[in-house]
């Protein structure tokens, strides 16, 4: 999640302070094989705290014709911050629940 969410809190900087500026995706899954994503999870959850308390401060400062500003994926075309966010709200629920899920089914506490 950190990857994902450090790419989509760059987005909407470059979105805010560029017009529909052209944004590099990036192979997911190739990223997760690297070493860093097998370090402790406490570095993960460390590391999403902290850019979400950044990207709160961001979102926050924001207003409605903000969250009309976007940018062009080269696959998908233009999205809009409003629309990004919600996909990242929905992310981020999809994913604790994959958690949540594991962790009752292994017994951790």
């Amino acid at each position: 999640m950190p990857d994902s969410h450090m790419n989509s809190y760059v987005r909407f900087k470059l979105a805010l302070t560029e017009d529909e500026p052209v944004i590099k995706p990036y192979d997911e899954a190739l990223w997760a094989k690297l070493a860093d994503a097998t370090a402790p999870v406490g570095a993960s959850v460390e590391l999403l705290d902290a850019l979400h308390q950044r990207w709160v401060a961001l979102l926050r400062s924001m207003d409605e014709g903000d969250f009309g500003r976007g940018f062009r994926h080269p696959e998908l075309g233009p999205v809009r911050l409003d629309q990004n966010l919600a996909l990242y709200a929905w992310h981020s629920r999809h994913h604790v629940g994959h958690i949540t899920a594991l962790r009752d089914r292994m017994g951790w506490k």
